[in-house]
């Protein structure tokens, strides 16, 4: 019955022909004897105009009372039309409704996060989300291309395993038939062991961190792409992230245009998204936290947020007057969505006001030796146009398997990648501990059992060599590329501290 249904995105290849397509209802306008109807069909979106008379009067009724996301087939001509949604429209010549939907609970009406969140299975048909992860899906994409084209080899690292890679306050602990185990934090010890017979490798899946954060920037399950290289040096690893980064944005660029135009993202900003990147030391990063400049930068930035607060108030208040008025339901309803994002927009606006001065204080107050912090991340990201490296961290703020500066011993060949506009870090890499007594010593230090990590020594007794590698976090970079203020909307099933829904 469906072997014949033609994709909307298809319908260009069917200019003036007869097609059937299949899907859900987005939105439906009845106007005297002409039903106007979105379809979705997870490939894009298509008008159809039904005609009384065309159709039965039994299925023109039918159709006229359709609600939200009933599922149906329509058959018609294809007319090229650039003022439709998606450039072409259909005619239609029938129809058949395969499941009626009632009450369909999201509509363009008021909704917050929190019933959105346990509707998440159906606020996924929402045009923001569909865009999203039809990005995120060419992001994927392209991470998978550049490394099987540049020589790597997929690795599958474990998900449970018995140790740890990053600070042992965010593990989660799993009883692994009476033995102690943990959620994966890092797939990069286990591909030091495949860099050491393939050379170059990677590994990308899901990744667990216990952190006890509730900002826009975290989740609990995140997807990670590692890739470890043997035989390279710190510069050597640099030139790889950003080729790698300006590949996926290239990509994006390439394969999602219509998306990034219906998110509203700053395309012409990632034009800009090319090689070199920006590189700052720690060092120098601290110098510009603490300098005059990042504070004059940081008053700038509060009287820029104040006239925009100005700006949406006035919005607001120009479409409740609106609102009042005689207007018909489809405005109301369009109205409705606007103020939606509008005090959405507003809250955001008055939480960066009301941190401004913190971030500020924050800044000038940054100690050599901490590790950078969220707001230090935004401020200097904030000041550049391009994606900024940010090299050779303080030893004691980074962790164990970091390889030690052979000119400094007090910091180490590390890097985290900061992405513009303020989304903060969305890479985080370093060179790894080549030096059998060195990472012994650490290990020790850090209070870890040996026994864990004698396999990992072994690394360093049989042919040691130079290697590095980083990790990519899919979400942060998703959020970047769309411009979308919250990660939990970049990955289909969000988990967060307080959230675990379906």
């Amino acid at each position: 019955m469906f072997k014949d249904i033609v994709k909307i995105s298809d319908l260009k290849n069917y200019n003036e022909k007869e097609v059937t397509i299949g899907g859900w209802v987005r939105h439906s306008r009845p106007s005297g004897k002409l039903i106007f109807i979105v379809l979705r069909d997870g490939s894009g979106l298509c008008q159809c105009v039904i005609e009384k008379g065309k159709i039965s009067d039994e299925l023109f009724e039918q159709i006229k009372r359709v609600g939200a996301e009933s599922s149906l087939t329509i058959t018609g001509m294809v007319r090229k039309d650039e003022r439709s949604v998606g450039g072409y429209e259909l005619v239609v010549s029938g129809a058949r409704m395969l499941s009626e939907s009632v009450d369909y609970p999201i509509t363009p009406k008021s909704h917050g996060i929190d019933f959105l969140l346990k509707n998440r299975h159906l606020h996924l048909r929402s045009q923001r989300q569909w865009c999203i992860f039809r990005i995120r899906h060419t992001v994927i994409n392209a991470i998978r291309q550049f490394f099987n084209d540049n020589g790597f080899t997929l690795i599958d690292s474990p998900i449970l395993t018995g140790i740890v890679g990053e600070e042992a306050g965010s593990l989660f602990n799993v009883d692994y038939f009476g033995m102690p185990a943990f959620l994966s934090q890092t797939g990069q010890l286990h591909l030091e062991c495949a860099a050491m017979s393939f050379g170059r490798v990677y590994c990308f899946g899901p990744t667990f961190r216990a952190e006890k954060s509730k900002t826009r920037r975290h989740l609990t399950e995140f997807w990670m792409v590692e890739p470890e290289v043997a035989f390279i040096e710190l510069p050597g690893l640099l030139e790889i992230a950003e080729n790698f980064v300006s590949f996926i944005v290239k990509r994006v660029l390439e394969d999602n245009e219509a998306e990034l135009k219906t998110l509203d993202a700053d395309v012409e900003s990632l034009k800009k998204i090319v090689p070199p990147f920006y590189r700052l030391t720690y060092t120098q990063a601290h110098e510009i936290l603490t300098s005059q400049k990042t504070q004059d930068f940081m008053a700038a930035q509060l009287a820029d947020f104040v006239k925009t607060k100005q700006e949406i108030e006035e919005k607001i208040k120009a479409l409740e007057t609106e609102a009042k008025g005689q207007i018909k339901q489809w405005r109301q309803d369009k109205i409705a969505a606007e103020l939606i994002e509008l005090r959405s927009d507003l809250a955001e606006i008055d939480t960066k006001i009301e941190n401004n001065p913190k971030h500020a204080k924050l800044a000038s107050e940054f100690k050599w030796g901490e590790d950078l912090g969220g707001s230090d991340e935004t401020i200097i990201s904030l000041m550049h146009d391009k994606p900024v490296f940010v090299t050779h961290y303080p030893r004691q703020a980074k962790a164990f398997y970091m390889k030690q500066d052979g000119d400094n011993p007090k910091v180490v060949q590390n890097f985290d990648m900061l992405a513009p506009a303020g989304f903060g870090e969305i890479i985080g890499g370093s060179m790894r501990e080549d030096n059998y007594d060195v990472l012994l010593g650490k290990i020790k230090e850090h209070g870890y059992k040996l026994e864990n990590y004698e396999w990992y020594l072994d690394l360093r007794r049989y042919g040691s060599v130079p290697h590095g590698g980083f990790g990519l976090g899919v979400e942060r970079t998703l959020a970047w590329l769309t411009g979308e203020k919250h990660i939990r909307q970049c990955i289909a099933f969000p988990r967060m501290m307080d959230k675990i829904l379906i």
